[in-house]
């Protein structure tokens, strides 16, 4: 059975996993419209909404936490309009 990862945990993830995407280099052949590049930023921001996903429907989960899942998702969203246009 899969370990259960608590949700402060999964929000540390989140964000190490945005940061990845941004930091990933920029291949030279094709640049930031490479196949290749658009599908790993594209997965790891994935990665990232999937962990919490699910934090905001859980009862044990405060307005705050609620709040950085939302801000999550926002920081996704930014780092894909940056990355990749």
């Amino acid at each position: 059975m899969a370990k259960l990862i608590p949700a402060a945990e999964r929000l540390l993830r989140a964000r190490a996993l945005i940061q990845k995407a941004r930091e990933l280099p920029v291949p030279t052949e094709g640049g930031k419209y490479n196949f290749s590049y658009v599908a790993q930023v594209k997965d790891l921001l994935q990665q990232a909404r999937d962990l919490v996903k699910f934090i905001p429907m859980t009862p044990s989960a405060s307005a705050e936490m609620k709040a950085e899942v939302r801000q999550i998702y926002a920081e996704a969203d930014q780092a894909n309009q940056e990355i990749l246009h």
